[in-house]
């Protein structure tokens, strides 16, 4: 009878050990609202949620890069809308001194004129990105990648554009190299002229102070601006083109993370009406096994001679 006895008293033990576990863990599954709150209570599921949470931390980064990119993109949209402005002013302005009733000094202040645009020209080409960059950097550029040195435009960066580091291809710069410097313009017979945005402006202003053929320098100098607000604008398109591009990414970056988000949410959490049902099943099973071990701890050799 001691045996019988002790074996009933290690199974009500091990019972109420159990008991007092599951009611545990159910307690905290509702405290978390997690039905996974380690790799041990379903290795499965937790192995889902963790690639589901790789994903969403891949879809974070993407965005963060679209962001950028935006940014950037709005900045050069921007700027290379002004520069528009400015080359549709500056194209006006050479037309007004190819009047042949204007005098010389009356030219020379259509000249001033250029050349306040061409330095604004100069500012534009210069756009910060908000970010220590600059939007027609090429591939980087930690100063300014256009420096006006004794009357001449270089450029200090190095073409190309700088492509964020994402599983998307989206650019945080513009070619500025190809943008302003590289214009050329087919004179007929195979030859071509090569210039940029800026010595454009100068050739126009240096023909139009000497005064002689001004006929032939306006003719020039607006053959040469319309081959420069071409290339804005095409320019220009082409940002207005990536920021159409990062609305559909936008898109379906957020589609993805919120499948992987469901996903996530699918493997680990918890389904409070059942687990508040379970919860409610899990404590009545342990006051039934606490009373059982009371009951049986209560026996002994005397209560049972009695």
């Amino acid at each position: 009878m001691r045996l019988s006895t002790a074996f009933r008293y290690e199974q009500s033990i091990a019972n109420l050990q159990q008991r007092q576990q599951d009611l545990s863990t159910a307690q905290m599954q509702l405290t978390s609202g997690k039905r996974v709150n380690a790799a041990s209570d379903d290795p499965t599921a937790a192995a889902r949620a963790e690639r589901a949470l790789a994903s969403i931390a891949r879809a974070n980064a993407d965005q963060r890069a679209v962001q950028a990119s935006r940014n950037a993109m709005s900045l050069a949209e921007s700027g290379l809308g002004n520069a528009v402005d400015l080359m549709q002013t500056a194209r006006e302005t050479i037309v007004a001194a190819g009047n042949g009733t204007y005098s010389q000094s009356e030219r020379e202040a259509l000249t001033a004129k250029l050349r306040e645009i061409r330095k604004q020209m100069v500012s534009v080409a210069n756009q910060p990105d908000g970010g220590g960059g600059y939007v027609f950097g090429g591939k980087g550029s930690t100063s300014a990648p256009f420096t006006d040195t004794a009357g001449v435009v270089s450029f200090n960066g190095t073409p190309g554009q700088v492509l964020a580091a994402s599983t998307e291809e989206v650019n945080l710069t513009m070619n500025g190299e190809a943008i302003w410097m590289n214009i050329t313009r087919d004179l007929g017979g195979g030859v071509t002229e090569s210039f940029s945005a800026f010595t454009a402006l100068d050739n126009a202003i240096a023909d139009l102070e000497t005064g002689t053929n001004v006929s032939g320098a306006v003719t020039t100098g607006l053959a040469r601006l319309d081959r420069v607000l071409g290339q804005f604008q095409t320019a220009r398109s082409q940002a207005g083109e990536m920021l159409n591009r990062l609305d559909g990414i936008e898109s379906r970056l957020a589609d993805s993370k919120l499948a992987s988000q469901t996903e996530k949410s699918n493997a680990e959490d918890l389904d409070m009406v059942e687990a508040i049902s379970q919860f409610q099943n899990k404590q009545t099973g342990y006051e039934a096994a606490l009373q059982s071990y009371a009951s049986i701890q209560k026996m002994s050799l005397f209560q049972y001679i009695s």
